[in-house]
């Protein structure tokens, strides 16, 4: 079969069985990131039918995803919400750095891996996937809760720290030394700087530059802007997944607005090849030896990250039900944690295999907490608080109150994120829990 023939069947195929398999996801109502990796094993080295001629373009298409991706991530938050975020919950994005890279970085030490391995599973360990946590929101009805604003303000503090890890874990994995380490470190925070105070002093001038009342034209240059802005932030070792996050940054009002209509399909696209070639790039019979490290670290990092959501909304004054429903929903790991994997797997080829049995295990598990562990929660303080009037009652005493309630708002307390789009409600205020 000529060349060009078979990419065309090859890659009709994909794209055919990835709608497939997104229609399937959609219907059992799970996300489809799950069933792109196994697809991706399925017909990657070792698989069930490897694929050749359309690796080349599919590893292209990867990297657009990638790109595609942080760049949508970086229209739904504007420079002002990034700046209101960070000074309002940094308290809680150290919490959530703390509890969730800290079994990373363990796990990537015991298993041998060195300081870079330990440094990438850590990443894979603490970003919570925006995308899933989005949907799985959607889905339930609780863009009116009083956790939603506590949820996005953990993600955007993640996302925007990602602007700095990024940088940092390429030079690491370039071992360019402690010296070339920071001065990639110093152009990160310095183009993230310019780039917020460009966003804050400037931000109509460029969207003005920007917009255009054709779709096609408005297309047409956000997304050239945008990959001439990740190549050059890619030649500066700052990561062209950074470079596309600031530019999302920078465009805001109606120009934001158009772009992100314009672009989710082509992000939804690229992105699902992106999952694909992750998965094609790992021999599925790696996957059996780490299933049981894997798993530990899910269970551990599943606990971890509850307790981030606990914290992060008892700081914001919402009740028990309202912060258990916040650390399960905080859980679903996926497009970031496969992005760092995808940068390791280069240096250290150990981490592919687990990051990708990890992201199965949570991105199947994250919507589940998210639904239930609240309900379980609320049960077993039910149940210990009928033991302890059950105890006090056979010994002739008062039990103590179960659960003691919010009276007033702490004086830590910071005011929720301002609302942005349709993720963030205007009037968060349904739920009192």
């Amino acid at each position: 079969m000529h060349d060009t023939t078979a990419l065309l069947v090859e890659l009709g195929s994909v794209i055919l069985g990835l709608g497939i398999i997104g229609r399937f996801a959609g219907r059992i109502g799970l996300s489809p990131i799950p069933l792109y990796l196994l697809a991706g094993l399925a017909f990657g080295e070792g698989g069930l039918l490897p694929l050749g001629a359309s690796e080349e373009f599919t590893a292209i298409g990867a990297e657009i995803g990638v790109i595609l991706l942080l760049l949508l991530l970086g229209l739904e938050y504007s420079a002002s919400e990034l700046v209101t975020s960070l000074k309002t919950q940094y308290p809680s994005g150290v919490v959530d750095f703390v509890l969730n890279a800290t079994p990373g970085a363990a796990a990537g030490l015991m298993l041998g891996w060195g300081p870079v391995g330990a440094v990438a599973l850590a990443g894979v360990t603490w970003i919570s996937s925006s995308g899933v946590i989005a949907k799985v929101m959607t889905d339930m009805g609780r863009l009116g809760n009083r956790e939603t604003p506590v949820i996005l303000g953990v993600l955007v503090i993640e996302d925007l720290a990602m602007a700095v890890y990024l940088p940092l874990l390429t030079a690491m994995l370039a071992g360019v030394g402690l010296a070339g380490g920071s001065i990639a470190l110093l152009i990160a925070l310095g183009t993230v700087g310019f780039v917020l105070y460009l966003a804050l002093r400037h931000g109509r001038l460029i969207s003005r530059a920007v917009s255009s009342d054709n779709p096609e034209m408005l297309l047409l240059v956000v997304l050239g802007l945008t990959v001439l802005v990740a190549g050059l932030a890619q030649q500066l070792q700052v990561s062209a997944a950074v470079g596309a996050f600031l530019v999302g940054i920078a465009l805001s009002g109606e120009v934001a607005e158009g772009a992100r209509k314009l672009l989710t399909p082509l992000r939804d696209l690229f992105a699902a090849v992106f999952f694909v070639f992750f998965g094609l790039s790992t021999d599925p019979a790696e996957i059996p030896p780490v299933l049981l490290p894997a798993a530990l670290l899910a269970i551990v990092t599943v606990f971890t990250k509850i307790g981030t959501g606990w914290y992060a909304s008892r700081r914001a004054g919402i009740g028990p039900r309202g912060r258990w429903r916040a650390g399960g929903t905080l859980v679903a790991r996926g497009e970031f944690s496969i992005v760092i994997a995808g940068l390791a797997v280069a240096t250290e080829p150990r981490i592919g295999p687990i990051a990708t049995a990890y992201v199965l295990i949570l991105v199947i598990v994250g919507p589940l907490t998210a639904r239930w562990t609240e309900p379980v929660a609320s049960k077993l303080q039910a149940a210990l608080a009928g033991r302890r009037e059950k105890s006090a009652a056979a010994e002739g005493t008062k039990p103590e109150p179960a659960v003691a309630t919010e009276k007033r708002k702490p004086a830590d307390t910071q005011e929720p994120m301002p609302s942005h789009d349709d993720l963030t409600p205007e009037h968060a205020g349904r739920d009192s829990d």
